[in-house]
């Protein structure tokens, strides 16, 4: 499967491995599911793995971030052609779609579906991790 994951899933999956979050995240660190990425995607998650809290050691992000960068697959997402009337909560949030439309991915996975709600009239499935993680045991 390819799912592109929300920032909160990489910080909530290396803050508490245990959880539906560091579940997923194991599903990617394991090769079992390939996390789909582009620049601004990369450049966010070590913006805020970057933070002063949470407090990640400088190694643990760049061993995420390199792991990401060279087991995921990079994709060149256009812009997408949003309605001007198109709510969005949270504009940063919009790569994340691109990519994941761009890359045909399987899943978008946030702790967040509904920044997303200007995708409902796609295919692409935004779900939380718990959600992914019974879809995904379904598929396996």
């Amino acid at each position: 499967m390819r799912i592109v994951l929300d920032t909160n899933i990489l910080v909530s999956g290396l803050l508490r491995p245990h959880g539906p979050p560091g579940r997923v995240l194991d599903l990617v660190l394991a090769g079992s599911v390939s996390a789909l990425w582009d620049d601004r995607l990369l450049a966010e998650y070590a913006e805020v793995l970057a933070r002063p809290k949470p407090a990640f050691s400088v190694g643990d992000a760049r061993a995420a971030l390199d792991y990401l960068r060279l087991a995921g697959e990079f994709i060149h997402a256009p812009p997408l052609q949003l309605s001007p009337r198109a709510r969005l909560p949270d504009a940063y949030d919009v790569p994340f779609a691109e990519v994941a439309l761009a890359g045909k991915a399987d899943a978008l996975v946030t702790g967040n579906p509904r920044h997303f709600a200007f995708l409902t009239n796609t295919e692409l499935n935004v779900c939380t991790p718990a959600v992914f993680l019974t879809r995904w045991q379904t598929q396996a």
